[in-house]
């Protein structure tokens, strides 16, 4: 854990919204005689929420909140799924192939719930020409994407060339499924 929690004598407060071991509100009370309560039931008295005002205590057994809030932690790691941003770059006079298999590298990368930036990239004079013509060679590969996916960041200009980034549109993902019908029996036989 690695947050700092101070307990019965560490609390700085005078005065603390005080908890007790039934989860009852005990009310705002001074710091002495929530330590006085905390002795009486043989618990420790934990500051829970120091930032309110005034500070939150409760009183409990500090060994067992040190265990479940190091459970909980755990339990929201195990939840959190690391997602990149993956790069997939592609050039004005890239061939519909090509672009066919970078769709579907970037197709792969979305339903594995990663975001890809799309880069168009352009040398040269390439850099002058007319933006709409280098969006619109962007809105080639983006119409070849076989997962649903939305824009998540618009079209920027960079070192490159334009970039956009995309990321799976969970929304539509149930929406899009077609529901599944029972076989039609034959009526003649």
């Amino acid at each position: 854990m690695s947050k700092f929690v101070r307990l019965n004598h560490q609390i700085t407060a005078s005065e603390l919204r005080v908890i007790d071991v039934e989860g009852q509100a005990l009310g705002v009370i001074s710091k002495e005689e929530a330590l006085k309560k905390a002795e009486e039931v043989g618990f420790d008295l934990i500051e829970i929420s120091p930032n309110a005002n005034p500070p939150v205590a409760k009183i409990m057994d500090y060994g067992k909140w040190q265990y479940e809030e190091n459970r909980k932690a755990k339990v929201a790691k195990a939840g959190s799924k690391a997602t990149e941003t993956k790069s997939l770059q592609v050039k004005i006079g890239t061939g519909d192939h090509d672009l066919e298999l970078k769709a579907k590298k970037a197709g792969e990368w979305l339903k594995d719930g990663h975001r890809v930036k799309i880069e168009l990239f352009v040398s040269g004079r390439a850099k002058y020409f007319d933006p709409k013509f280098l969006e619109e060679r962007l809105d080639r590969i983006l119409r070849l994407i076989p997962e649903d996916y939305k824009v998540a960041e618009p079209t920027k200009r960079g070192p490159k060339g334009p970039y956009l980034v995309v990321e799976r549109n969970k929304a539509a993902k149930k929406e899009t499924e077609p529901e599944t019908q029972e076989p039609k029996q034959n009526e003649n036989q």
